[in-house]
């Protein structure tokens, strides 16, 4: 049996693991069963924005009348060509942390699946091995839901999309998160006819003002087919049909030369064979970690998706400096602190958030004020001339201090960060309002909802009294 210091499985987050370790002078062995990088690098965050950024493009394109500027409607996609320069640009980024693990003599890279067989022994190509300290990175993939017929049809997952050559006439995309709405949004933009069946609503753990103006934007560009479930899916002649039962009990079917299937992820734990040791799972096969992401077994670490928290690149590199630090770095053993956790919708409208929605603020009981202000009441909203879009702030009553923020318009991603920041500094509604604001520039929308809320705030002290 082969020893090891460290045994890293899985190369997205793992490598926070990984490289460091091997930089100390620890001996590690990096278990990817599929192309170094991850998801994230292979076939999620980076390819999905290379593939969105240019759909973006051909929006404004298109909508560019708006603003007085008059082109070709009938502009072109290269659509495969757009394809083979983000998968060259990805694996190419792959290729090259092949190549560095191989030239670290403290690396070895396994390009295989491995397997638990017993408590901290692992089956890699036929090898056994152990180590002191076990790392599960594992990771996701796609869920496949149980629909009749759908098992032998070439359908897409997220996977396959982002790889596909071919530009499809009309598209069928089955499900309403994240990767349903950005994908879905990336191949209309591109000129596909794009149908969304959603079993109940778009982007369901957003705020719920927030669903709901994403539903009222996104309605209008795509054909958008909310409560309805499912119930079969053929293909034939290269044509699928695609029966579903709408809001009204009633069954329809589409037809499109393309499928999407994206209604979640689920945990790679299960490709582990942990029943052969003592690490606990939960019933959607996530793996269980204490406040230390330790598992039930001693010196066996897990993070990121597989464990079901925050299922988001920058959360597992939270994670897994957090574990480099208190187990190589010398750092003390404590507690991982999450701090604001946050999130972004890269699709049209663009979404970001951190903190609590309004929803789970009631529900937690917590007295909070709001302040809300659209993108068309403000100066640089109005040179864009937006239609849609607000930033949504709650504010903690007695503290002031800011609990939750939700932006939807225009470049959210970006502007979401000064309120994440705040958020970590324990600000406040003050510290939102002491500051100059560029004029005219979107955070002034920041700005304005921060005005709103102080006026709130101070309209219910004064009811109060």
């Amino acid at each position: 049996m082969k020893t090891y210091d460290v045994i890293v499985i899985g190369s997205g987050g793992g490598a926070k693991i990984t490289s460091p370790a091997a930089k100390l002078g620890l001996k590690v062995a990096c278990i990817e069963k599929d192309k170094l990088g991850g998801t994230c690098l292979n076939r999620g965050c980076i390819p999905s924005k290379m593939l969105i950024y240019p759909a973006e493009i051909a929006r404004t394109i298109k909508n560019a009348k708006r603003y007085s500027i008059h082109n070709n409607p009938e502009f072109s996609v290269d659509f495969a060509g757009l394809i083979a320069r983000i998968s060259n640009t990805v694996d190419a980024d792959s290729a090259s942390i092949v190549e560095g693990y191989r030239k670290n003599p403290n690396i070895d890279f396994y390009n295989a699946s491995a397997k638990f067989t017993d408590h901290k022994v692992l089956e890699v190509n036929g090898e056994r091995m152990t180590a002191d300290k076990i790392f599960i990175a594992a990771g996701s993939r796609p869920q496949i839901p149980n629909i009749p017929g759908l098992q032998g049809t070439p359908y897409m997952t997220s996977t396959e999309a982002l790889r596909n050559t071919k530009l499809p006439q009309c598209l069928i995309v089955v499900g309403g998160g994240y990767i349903a709405v950005e994908l879905g949004y990336a191949y209309a933009a591109l000129g596909c006819e794009v149908h969304f069946i959603v079993r109940s609503k778009f982007l369901k753990n957003e705020d719920d003002d927030v669903i709901e103006e994403f539903t009222r934007a996104f309605s209008r560009d795509h054909h958008v087919h909310l409560n309805c479930k499912t119930t079969r899916v053929s293909c034939s002649g290269g044509v699928f049909t695609v029966g579903y039962e709408d809001a009204d009990g009633f069954e329809k079917e589409l037809k499109a030369d393309a499928l999407l299937i994206a209604t979640g992820v689920v945990s790679n734990a299960d490709t582990l064979d942990l029943q052969k040791t003592a690490v606990d799972c939960g019933p959607a096969r996530f793996v269980k970690v204490d406040e230390c992401l330790q598992t039930s077994v001693p010196g066996i670490y897990a993070m990121g998706d597989c464990i079901g928290r925050y299922l988001f690149r920058h959360s597992v590199n939270f994670e897994g400096e957090y574990l480099f630090d208190t187990i190589f770095g010398g750092k003390p053993k404590r507690p991982i602190k999450y701090p604001p956790v946050p999130h972004a919708v890269f699709t049209h409208p663009q979404i970001a958030g951190v903190g609590l929605t309004e929803r789970q603020a009631k529900a937690l009981g917590i007295d909070y004020v709001l302040g809300v202000n659209s993108y068309k009441s403000s100066a640089m909203g109005m040179a864009m001339m937006s239609d849609l879009g607000f930033c949504k702030i709650l504010i903690k009553r007695s503290t002031k201090k800011i609990i939750g923020a939700h932006i939807i318009g225009s470049e959210a991603s970006n502007m979401i960060h000064m309120l994440i920041a705040f958020m970590c500094k324990d600000g406040t509604l003050d510290d939102l309002l002491n500051m100059i604001y560029i004029h005219p520039a979107l955070p002034e929308i920041v700005r304005n909802a921060a005005r709103k809320a102080k006026i709130n705030l101070e309209q219910c002290v004064v009811r109060g009294a």
